[in-house]
């Protein structure tokens, strides 16, 4: 077979791959394509991607549920004097806050309520792995102000207290990601993977497992399986409880990128630096960089404790000092230098990336669009994909009980059911419904935003697929041919990407005859179209 280089950039046909594998399987559904600015000439399958998309950049914000940025999607209060937000005819509903679970019918004990974009800065609530539980209440989801809420005069509650946790925005505060929306695909049915605030977030995106850690923080338990937010141990910028990957058997996507010679990086804001600041909009100041938010940090296969720059911008991306950890700073330079990472994620500074209380939905939404409006006017933007996804989702409001995939039984930790013997997240202990018999990682937890952002995103859709933060991971190991991480990770269970593209163009062109270059620039104050 002869490989086709990287200056074609074409892809084979379809019926040349059956020819060799014999029948088209579900990997072999979809054909191979030449990896980004790798030479392929060799015969080495190295770099390959059984999709068009050679560049997947994930954008990872922070704590937000589905309903707290969705729940009226696509209908805005649109009041005067802010953005307005009118649907496109044709726009499909989400799985939202309809007339059943809005004033006076919600089960609640405070109603769900609008917030307006001048209300962008808020108290943060309550997201412990535990209260989390609690707050869905059996299934019932009848408990975020008793369990999770806890807002405050002193924190921006506008006089809602604890029932701040049921407030929600619309499309004329987040009104870029209603937007993007419109314009490519966004799914309604995506979990955090399990329950609990950041960290577990971020490790299950890249490894899809919270097992294996060093006990002695309290955010370990007794099982070794994180469930709060200890700082990676060893990095430069800690400051209080830590923990590390101990479990040899723990893999990260990292490690199997680097295997498949993939270039691949985690850029966060203020890595170069660990005393940088800014400040939001909201006047709340705080440090650019946050420990526990750098997942990559906590493996020691892929940790850069010292916070090394790279050695070059050539070697951004690949091995060497800096060991794929990068202040963010350097993935604009790798994107000038035409050396962008086959798959890179980003992490805004803290001020932007979306976190209540010190940052703000606007904060948010000027990372993004810029972020974004970049990346489609840069050279690689026809073979990119960009995923905006989130950690976790706060503690506020959503009215979606997600399934239980991945039970646990940890009655010091586990509160999902009330049970004549205590608390619990299922009683099922055998390997199907308790991966690896390891406990503290019930799951799904809550329902969190998911959209997809390409040229190759359908368009204007709503995607039903069960997704969770595993997903991302598996639909990299599919695109990379990595194979999956093992050891119990949830990428077994991890459902797919796939339908929230369409990878059947036709000269710039979809069956549509929607044009697909799939640029769409906003204002990154406003979120409307520039």
């Amino acid at each position: 077979m002869t490989v086709i280089g990287r200056s074609a950039r074409i892809r084979w046909v379809a019926a040349v791959a059956a020819a060799v594998i014999g029948v088209l399987g579900p990997a072999g559904t979809v054909p191979v394509y030449a990896d980004n600015g790798q030479s392929l000439d060799d015969g080495s399958r190295a770099g390959t991607t059984t999709t068009p998309i050679q560049h997947l950049v994930v954008v990872f914000d922070e704590n937000v549920s589905f309903d707290h940025y969705f729940a009226t999607y696509p209908n805005a209060a649109n009041p005067a004097g802010q953005p307005r937000f009118t649907a496109a005819a044709g726009t499909p509903t989400v799985n939202g806050l309809n007339d059943s679970l809005l004033d006076p019918n919600n089960p609640n004990s405070v109603q769900p309520f609008r917030l307006d974009r001048s209300q962008a800065q808020t108290c943060d609530q309550d997201h412990n792995y535990t209260d989390e539980q609690k707050a869905f209440d059996s299934g019932l989801m009848d408990l975020f102000v008793e369990t999770v809420g806890r807002g405050t005069a002193a924190c921006s509650d506008y006089g809602h207290g604890a029932g701040l946790t049921m407030g929600y925005y619309d499309g004329n505060t987040v009104t870029a990601l209603w937007n993007y929306a419109q314009r490519y695909a966004m799914n309604d049915n995506s979990y955090g993977t399990t329950f609990g605030p950041s960290t577990p977030g971020a490790l299950n995106l890249v490894a899809g497992q919270t097992h294996g850690f060093a006990a002695g923080s309290p955010a370990v338990t007794a099982a070794s399986t994180v469930i709060g937010d200890p700082q990676p141990a060893g990095d430069k910028c800690d400051t209080r409880d830590s923990t590390t990957s101990t479990d040899p058997n723990n893999r990260t996507i990292g490690d199997a990128l680097n295997d498949k010679h993939v270039t691949w990086g985690w850029f966060q804001g203020g890595f170069a630096d660990c005393a940088a600041t800014h400040t939001n909009i909201g006047g709340v100041t705080s440090k650019d960089y946050i420990p526990h938010h750098e997942p990559f940090q906590y493996f020691p296969s892929t940790a850069n404790p010292q916070h090394l720059p790279p050695t070059s911008p050539d070697m951004i991306g690949k091995t060497d000092q800096a060991n794929h950890q990068y202040d963010l700073t350097d993935f604009w330079i790798a994107v000038d230098h035409r050396n962008m990472p086959g798959v890179s994620f980003l992490k805004a500074p803290a001020y932007q990336d979306g976190h209540a209380g010190y940052s703000t939905p606007l904060d948010e939404q000027r990372f993004l669009v810029d972020t974004i409006d970049r990346l489609q006017h840069s050279r690689d933007w026809k073979t990119t994909a960009v995923v905006v996804a989130y950690d976790d989702s706060d503690g506020w409001y959503d009215h979606q009980m997600s399934p239980i995939v991945n039970q646990s039984q940890d009655p010091m930790n586990d509160a999902l059911r009330q049970t004549g013997q205590g608390t619990d997240c299922g009683n099922r202990a055998d390997p199907q419904h308790t991966l690896g018999g390891y406990q503290d990682r019930c799951g799904y937890g809550p329902r969190l935003p998911l959209l997809v952002i390409s040229r190759y995103a359908k368009r204007n859709y709503v995607d039903h697929t069960l997704t969770d933060q595993s997903s991302i991971l598996r639909f990299i190991e599919d695109n990379w041919s990595t194979g999956r991480m093992g050891n119990a990770s949830f990428d077994s269970k991890a459902g797919s990407l796939q339908n929230m593209f369409t990878f059947t163009t036709t000269h710039g062109h979809d069956d549509t005859n929607q044009d697909t270059t799939g640029t769409l620039q906003l204002d990154p104050s406003t979120g409307q179209p520039g």
